[in-house]
């Protein structure tokens, strides 16, 4: 079956009038008098085929089905008078501003390709901000200072730290693990958080609360290891994506901030 849950935003573009610049061009059907262009039907099958979908006479005629059913349904609407609702006359500016918008990040990071050399100094860059080690810490989440503490004398009274964990944290991901959260690197970890975790040695706990934008925590630090970072090789890709990525948000912003806003 096609799958045309990623051709939304076209199935509503589909209910614009026909544009005159397509009169001449080749039809690959005609519901009503009304043409649907071949070069449509090329670019649904385009993005299926960029999906993963082979381009085949069974996936063509399965996309001339599905458009000929968009045009007989938009037919029937428009007859209803839903193309002059005001809901859904802004819900088809929006779908065009969503495929321009589409048009132009796609555009702009294909012109805006990183350098060889900025992808390297990225990548170094990484690798000092991971730092050297990983480590496997566990922690006890709770909303007040006073259950922090109050956990924290437990554990001073021989209290297993996985037991109080899967009982007390708020955090349900980690305490059905007693606490674990598996091995991490201080850089992908709250900057307090981070902080006490590299001033622990192996097998201890914090023995005063740590307050982070969740809550308060006891942290235990179980071990340590030296980092593996991958290879520049294997990440250049999600580098590129990155920083092509930061690359429009900036322009983005160079953009508002040169707009007139009222």
């Amino acid at each position: 079956m096609l799958k045309t849950g990623k051709f939304a935003a076209l199935a509503i573009l589909s209910a614009l009038a026909v544009n005159p610049a397509f009169a001449d061009e080749k039809s690959a059907a005609v519901v009503n008098g009304v043409s649907i262009p071949q070069a449509r039907v090329d670019l649904r099958v385009k993005i299926a085929a960029s999906q993963g979908q082979p381009d085949s006479p069974e996936l063509r005629k399965a996309v001339r089905d599905d458009m000929i059913n968009l045009e007989v349904l938009v037919q029937e609407a428009k007859k209803m008078g839903l193309d002059k609702d005001p809901e859904v006359i802004q819900q088809t500016e929006l779908a065009v501003q969503s495929v321009l918008v589409g048009s132009f990040v796609q555009d702009y990071a294909k012109k805006h390709l990183p350098s060889e050399d900025q992808l390297k100094q990225e990548y170094d860059k990484l690798k000092v901000t991971l730092g050297k080690n990983e480590y496997n810490a566990r922690h006890i989440l709770v909303e007040t200072e006073d259950e922090a503490k109050a956990i924290i004398a437990q554990l001073g009274k021989k209290g297993k730290f996985d037991k109080i964990a899967k009982e007390k944290s708020k955090d349900a991901g980690s305490a059905a693990l007693g606490g674990s959260l598996d091995w991490k690197v201080p850089a992908n970890l709250p900057p307090a958080f981070a902080n006490v975790l590299l001033s622990l040695k192996k097998g201890a706990y914090t023995k005063e609360p740590v307050k982070t934008q969740y809550g308060w925590h006891v942290i235990k630090l179980d071990d340590v290891r030296a980092l593996q970072v991958p290879s520049y090789d294997e990440l250049k890709p999600q580098i590129v994506q990155r920083m092509q990525q930061q690359a429009v948000q900036d322009y983005i912003a160079d953009l508002r901030s040169k707009a007139k806003i009222e």
